[in-house]
């Protein structure tokens, strides 16, 4: 760690060390008391009650109108950051994830199995707050998670294809929300004004990753950013993406006071839209949709399941039933 010893982060809402935050998602919790597991074990086999939601750094360059987040003082600039190594990262994450989780220990609804299970996560999705290819370190990071046997969802928004050229993470996704500039500024309002042709040039680095899943993901907003599937399946096939994410927006959070209930749209309006994509990309059908999330996937391959590291547990080796 930094030699100025722990220090919260710009959020005061996450358990933080330094720049390194992590909060518990609420599919965790429910995946813990058996109240249902995220899309992503339906899609990917993510097992949620083993899954550590954390951030290198929670700042960003991006102020997506649809974030929960606040945007209000949310700074990206970098210069005051004291950046701890990866295997400090990695230490604290896992901390920070105990810390969590350690009241479910006592909660007669947590099985002591699954509970055991969740205090050896072996998943880890990089995507809590802010953007992470602004850690000058994540190519060492997210090896320093394999190293430890735990596979990475690394999430991005695509401003620094740099940094990701040069990461591998067991799955990366990159955000495109919106089909041409003008939408892209309207939604994503960036604070870089070479934002859109820097995701542009991402979505090539995309195309070149051979060893790496790759999925684009698409916050859909009803009357902001749902238009032109043709556009959008432009793009995505530019990327040549293993997988691409169409999922709702979600009224929550901070969004609230920005966006009306109604710019979220429902499930079949989600999934039409996938499909109208889907049209225009005929080598991605939908292949699976989870309607509790408002999620389609459309997909190159049903075939969707991470593959196994080192020691990955036997949950790893089935494709659940689409649609489960």
């Amino acid at each position: 760690m930094s030699d100025d010893g722990p220090k919260q982060v710009d959020s005061p809402d996450y358990h933080s060390v330094n720049h390194t935050a992590a909060q518990t998602c609420g599919w965790t919790a429910n995946a813990l008391r058996g109240e249902g597991k995220c899309y992503k074990n339906i899609f990917y086999g993510i097992e949620s009650h083993r899954c550590i939601q954390m951030t290198p750094v929670v700042r960003c360059n991006e102020r997506c109108i649809f974030c929960w987040r606040d945007h209000r003082g949310h700074a990206y600039e970098l210069d005051d950051v004291e950046w701890d190594d990866p295997e400090a990262v990695v230490d604290a994450s896992l901390e920070l994830q105990t810390k969590l989780l350690s009241g479910f220990g006592g909660n007669d609804e947590v099985p002591r199995d699954v509970f055991e299970e969740a205090m050896e996560p072996r998943h880890v999705a990089i995507s809590l707050d802010g953007e992470p290819s602004l850690y000058p370190y994540l190519p060492e990071l997210i090896e320093a998670f394999h190293d430890r046997d735990i596979t990475t969802f690394l999430v991005s928004n695509g401003t620094r294809p740099s940094v990701l050229r040069e990461c591998d993470p067991t799955q990366l996704y990159v955000s495109v929300d919106a089909p041409e500039r003008h939408t892209f500024d309207q939604v994503v309002r960036a604070m870089e004004d070479d934002a859109w042709e820097t995701l542009l040039e991402t979505l090539d680095v995309l195309a070149e990753k051979d060893e790496t899943r790759t999925v684009l993901r698409t916050t859909l907003l009803r009357g902001e950013n749902m238009h032109s599937p043709d556009w959008y399946a432009g793009l995505f096939q530019r990327a040549d993406p293993d997988y691409v994410e169409l999922k709702a927006y979600m009224h929550v959070g901070h969004s609230r006071g920005r966006l009306d209930r109604d710019t979220m749209p429902d499930h079949d309006e989600v999934v039409a839209f996938a499909e109208a994509v889907a049209d225009h990309m005929p080598n991605h059908p939908v292949v699976k949709e989870v309607p509790a999330s408002r999620v389609a996937l459309l997909s190159r391959t049903e075939d969707t399941w991470i593959p196994k590291l080192k020691k990955e547990s036997e949950f790893w080796a089935r494709d659940p039933v689409a649609g489960d």
